[in-house]
């Protein structure tokens, strides 16, 4: 009986953890239909298959070796012991060593097509299939080994239940450095330095693409408690997905408000926006705050949301084209920092100091300067080989075409 009762158990676990990563591979046309929608039609096409090409790409390369980088035997804690064609048969604690290898294949391909939206509509798609792959094999992998993996973070005791940090801001700060170093797209900003607005083409597309983030977003963070069976697991499991849904109804309906004050409109657009860095920002903590906290954590960064998309497009003047940086990188900064305030057990907030709250800081240090660091380097090597950015003349007319020989519309 005990052995059956265990493997049930297992069972249940490893179905869990593998339909919670269908729902994160579902997330990749979300992306892509936010990144389309946000962007020209003359584009669609290259958005398209930019979304595709970095899942594809990045879960063989994953599997070649990215996985072992990241949760292989730590060297010193920075790094895993790199192996090459991961292969195995056998179980881990409580799933198969093949389903947590595809649950943390789909939240890589997160990471990789997160920068696409920030380098959308200029970018040449060689160059994007190069930054993919170095993204897939040594960014996400190795700042992923620092927490999930054994490293020196975790062992500070950082938390990042999900992501923000480990795969939203890693993502977005990559995608800072590279939409800073391509500079921006032809009309963007006027003789007097001034933004202009370069609406996209179908909002519809793009609101499809936040609620089908929103859904795979249940796989992204209750799946992250990696099992199912046994009432803990189940109160987990529920807890999460009520704090997850809290937090991006939150962000939507604040972005909401303060676009309705501050444009005098509630922009779609925004609001869109806002519930995914209610999202983004829930995801460190999940699993640590009450709903309480959760719906705070939401109002917050829909409130960040449109300022810190203000601070970069008219300061900075970094043309992000679908709003990445600000939703996954100030997004996922913030939640990370939010942990350390609303943790129920070790947040500021709740009484415990601000042990939590240095450490989840540290973290978040740590990811931008691994992550916009190595990606300034790697932008500029791509820029000095004359990669990086279409021709004038494709950028005017659309990279669909001359990129890709097709139009999205015909």
């Amino acid at each position: 009986m005990e052995e059956t009762l265990q493997g049930l158990q297992v069972g249940i676990d490893n179905m869990w953890l593998l339909v919670a990563a269908f729902l994160v591979m579902f997330m990749q046309p979300g992306f892509a239909l936010v990144e389309a929608g946000f962007t020209r039609s003359k584009n669609t096409a290259n958005i398209l298959m930019k979304n595709l090409m970095d899942f594809s790409i990045g879960s063989i390369l994953y599997w070649v070796i990215g996985f072992t980088i990241m949760y292989g035997d730590s060297i010193g804690g920075f790094i895993g012991t790199p192996d090459l064609f991961f292969m195995s048969d056998g179980f881990g604690d409580n799933y198969s060593d093949y389903a947590d290898l595809f649950f943390q294949t789909v939240f890589a391909a997160t990471a990789a097509t997160i920068v696409s939206g920030a380098m959308a509509e200029r970018t040449e798609f060689k160059a994007y299939l190069i930054f993919t792959i170095v993204i897939t094999v040594i960014i996400y992998p190795i700042s992923g080994h620092w927490t999930w993996g054994g490293g020196w973070l975790s062992q500070l005791g950082f938390h990042d239940f999900a992501g923000s940090s480990i795969v939203h801001s890693v993502g977005a700060w990559v995608g800072l450095a590279g939409a800073s170093i391509i500079g921006p797209r032809i009309g963007k900003y006027g003789k007097d330095g001034k933004a202009k607005a370069i609406p996209g083409h179908n909002l519809a597309m793009g609101a499809l693409g936040v609620f089908i983030l929103w859904f795979g977003w249940f796989g992204f963070n209750p799946g992250s408690q990696l099992a199912a069976a046994g009432t803990d697991n189940a109160v987990a499991i529920g807890h999460i997905a009520v704090t997850t849904n809290l937090a991006a109804a939150a962000g939507a309906v604040t972005a909401m408000l303060v676009a309705w004050v501050r444009y005098k409109r509630p922009s779609l657009s925004i609001s869109l926006n806002g519930a995914l860095a209610g999202l983004v920002a829930i995801t460190a903590g999940c699993d640590a705050v009450n709903p309480m906290g959760a719906l705070f954590i939401g109002i917050i960064a829909g409130f960040i949301l449109p300022f810190a998309v203000e601070f970069f497009d008219k300061i900075l003047k970094v043309d992000d084209p679908v709003g990445a940086i600000s939703v996954h990188g100030v997004g996922g900064a913030f939640g990370t920092l939010a942990v350390g305030l609303f943790s129920t057990s070790e947040g500021l907030l709740y009484g415990h100091g601000a042990k939590l709250l240095g450490i989840q800081a540290v973290g978040v240090l740590a990811f931008f300067a691994w992550a916009f660091g190595l990606g300034l380097v790697l932008f500029f090597i791509l820029k000095k080989t004359n990669i990086l950015r279409v021709s004038r003349r494709i950028e005017e007319e659309g990279l669909d075409v001359y990129e890709h020989g097709e139009s999205a519309y015909n």
